[in-house]
């Protein structure tokens, strides 16, 4: 039987990184990972078990950004994310 590449459906190619990252939601803050990331988007690496909102802001040291985050699905203790815009920085 042939095996055939997976075809690839992103519209961005993506940078695979591993940077510490906070989900700011109100007045919650959960630590996460960056697993991977583009222009327009992340997977994001949170404890199963974690209630994440839909949106939130997401804090990125090693950027020295904090994105606004759009909730695109969600897999056991992984979240892929929408970066639709940058927030001010306070």
């Amino acid at each position: 039987m042939a095996s055939y590449p997976e075809t690839e459906r992103r519209l961005h190619a993506r940078q695979f990184v591993l940077k510490e990252a906070t989900i700011i939601a109100g007045a919650v803050r959960i630590g996460c990972s960056v697993r991977n990331q583009h222009e327009q988007g992340a997977e994001l690496r949170v404890a199963a078990d974690t209630g994440i909102p839909e949106r939130f802001l997401l804090e990125v040291p090693a950027d020295d950004t904090t994105y606004r985050a759009l909730v695109r699905w969600r897999r056991n203790d992984r979240i892929g994310v929408a970066l639709y815009s940058n927030a001010p920085k306070d």
